[in-house]
């Protein structure tokens, strides 16, 4: 039997004192009590749940497909929580039966019971393959696997939700994925613990059939749905058209991936959030329905100053016909697909604003658009991404509250959307009372910079669940893309599942071990220096994709300035780069470094420096040509280790 790693033992201590750690339910939010409960009466068998997750392991680890056995339990074993409960199977002693036992409350559970039981007993790793894939070579062979201790090792929700996407991914990161692509997402999404995904795809030909029973035909929407990369921007009523049209046969091959995808996602035991109405309609309604209170919205940004995409129709949310739409988009999603649960993202003033900011009216919008989810589904609840109160000095304290209240208390959840930056929970009295799951935005436009906030993320979820009268009820990673910064993907996603603060110097010290396979002391003293850098910024600036070499392809390098935080940040190079390029255009802040290269020079140097012990492995590859490596490479005196790292990817 292969023992446990020495630096996992006081781990493993923590790990079990879990089982001490009991958290409330939701006495407070009787609705979301119920849709708990409503959620595990509704969910697939357990043979169905068990196997979704072998069929997880099958694609992910084949070899050990026989290790490992999964078992459904009641929340009664878990104390009346959802958890997972990880274990020594207790046949191992025959030949040929199963090493490790795991136990959970969802096929979601199962999953990350075993991704939490990989990753601190194997030392393996998990990510995007885009950001080097797996690492799974540290994981010891069939009938060798660790030991948990005796007792086993129970690990408990603190809340009960994990969400997870913006409702941009899909556009940024998303817009041309196949079933292949989707199903390796879901998986990652069932070993991360995630158990309320946004599920978007094939939403416009749902609205075909919709907007058909209002005498919209198809060509009516030509103009309204954007191209497959614009569209998250469309369904949220910023822009329309551009990118578009739509040929028929994508919108129905996206109405069927969508089935598989929900499919899948129901088997682990997940519940999917559908979207609802919002108001944005398309600008023939205006004129099948004269009377209808439609208005045209400013412009939100909009290509080549042309007005023809921008400037998006949008109903009143107290129009009678309002309900209408909102009705008959449920009903037809769950005729669709035969099944829903009950939670409805709608964002009807996502960077828009509303034309009255008489509290008053902020309700009765509300009001409305709870009304239309309502109406197709007794059940549902209204879930909000909370960039608005962020994004728009409108939304002032009373209309915000006014928005807040306009549904019954617990009707609604809200997604703190940039807590790990700026929480609004702490400074709206808990949401005025309201639900809300902290997220970690972390990621602007699709933007691949080198960029965390480890510390933050490491306690910010804690400490707003522990606060005084704390209305918290999930953790979420709300990116707007994926694939970049692993580091800080699988830090968060272990937040919702730890009781109390992490400690990041504890944390980041066993990093590298798992992501490259290895235990190299000048990998742990490169990731230090990483944590103390590059994933500590903590000047609260929202964006960071404003370097030349992350910025939008269509920006001119010479209207960035680069003077004064290059100087500042580049003073160990010797004497500073003395550029002066033209003012700053309105349009673009000034390219941003919150740590100093010299600091991520030293780092990359003992990267390379390790490189010949390690450069077998994609993971370790994927680091060293991230592009702020590459970029420091054509930093002044750094000929040789170009050289160096072209040499160590020849030979890998």
């Amino acid at each position: 039997m292969a023992s446990t790693p020495i630096p996992l033992l006081l781990s493993l201590l923590f790990f079990s004192a879990l089982c001490l750690v009991h958290s409330s339910p939701l006495i407070q939010f009787s609705h979301l009590t119920h849709l708990l409960d409503v959620h595990e009466r509704e969910r697939p068998s357990a043979l169905v749940q068990e196997a979704a997750t072998r069929g997880l392991l099958n694609r992910l680890l084949p070899s050990h497909s026989s290790s490992f056995d999964f078992q459904i339990i009641d929340k009664e074993t878990c104390g009346g929580d959802a958890c997972f409960i990880i274990s020594n199977h207790p046949s191992f002693s025959e030949k040929g039966h199963p090493e490790i036992l795991i136990r959970g409350g969802s096929g979601v559970e199962l999953s990350a019971g075993l991704h939490w039981y990989l990753k601190n007993w194997c030392m393996a790793h998990i990510s995007w393959d885009k950001t080097g894939g797996t690492q799974l070579f540290s994981v010891p062979t069939p009938g060798s696997l660790p030991h948990v201790h005796p007792a086993g090792v129970l690990i408990k929700r603190p809340v009960p939700w994990n969400y997870y996407q913006n409702a941009v991914t899909s556009s940024y990161s998303m817009a041309w994925w196949d079933w292949e692509r989707w199903e390796k997402e879901i998986d990652w999404m069932a070993l991360q613990g995630i158990n309320l995904p946004l599920a978007f795809n094939g939403q416009e030909a749902i609205w075909q059939k919709v907007f058909k029973k209002f005498n919209i035909s198809n060509s009516d929407l030509d103009d309204f749905f954007g191209g497959p990369a614009f569209l998250a921007w469309s369904r949220m009523g910023n822009m329309h058209g551009w990118g578009g049209s739509l040929p028929q046969t994508w919108l129905d091959d996206q109405l069927a991936l969508q089935k598989k995808i929900l499919s899948r996602m129901f088997e682990f035991g997940m519940s999917p959030v559908l979207p609802a109405f919002s108001g944005n309609v398309p600008s023939a309604l205006k004129y099948k329905f004269p009377s209808a209170k439609i208005t045209r919205l400013g412009n939100w940004f909009t290509v080549d100053s042309n007005p023809k995409w921008c400037c998006t129709y949008l109903l009143d949310a107290t129009d009678p016909l309002f309900v209408e739409i909102g009705k008959a988009f449920i009903e037809q999603q769950f005729k669709e697909y035969g099944r829903t649960s009950h939670v409805y993202n709608c964002d009807t003033f996502d960077e828009n604003t509303p034309p009255i900011d008489e509290p008053e009216y902020i309700s009765s919008l509300g009001a409305a658009i709870f009304k239309g989810m309502q109406s197709g589904d007794k059940d549902a609840i209204w879930l909000m991404q909370g960039w608005l109160f962020s994004y728009d000095p409108f939304w002032k304290p009373l209309q915000m509250k006014a928005l807040l209240h306009s549904v019954p208390i617990g009707r609604l959840v809200v997604l703190d959307l940039f807590a790990e930056v700026k929480p609004l929970w702490n400074t709206s009295e808990q949401f005025f009372n309201v639900p809300y799951i902290w997220c970690m935005l972390h990621n602007f436009a699709a933007n691949i910079e080198m960029y965390g906030i480890l510390d933050s993320i490491a306690s910010g979820p804690v400490e707003a669940r522990t606060s005084e009268n704390s209305t918290m009820v999930g953790v979420g990673m709300c990116m707007e893309g994926i694939e970049q910064n692993p580091v800080v993907y699988d830090l968060m996603s272990e937040m919702a599942f730890h009781q109390k603060k992490v400690d990041v110097k504890s944390w980041i010290k066993l990093y590298p071990q798992r992501r490259y396979g290895r235990s190299i002391p000048a990998l742990q003293d490169a990731w230090r220096i990483l944590y103390e850098s590059i994933y500590n910024c903590t000047d609260g600036a929202s964006d960071k994709n404003r370097d030349v070499i992350v910025a939008f392809p269509d920006v001119d390098p010479s209207i960035i300035s680069l003077t004064g935080n290059f100087q500042r940040a580049n003073k160990n190079f010797g004497k500073p780069l003395q550029r002066q390029l033209k003012t700053m255009s309105d349009s673009y802040d000034r390219p941003h470094l919150w740590y100093s290269t010299a600091d991520v020079v030293h780092a990359l140097k003992l990267f390379l420096a390790s490189g010949d012990y390690v450069s077998d492995s994609n993971t370790f590859r994927e680091q060293v040509l991230e592009w702020p490596f590459a970029r420091l490479l054509r930093a002044p005196g750094s000929h040789l280790l170009q050289v160096h790292v072209e040499q160590l990817v020849n030979r890998a």
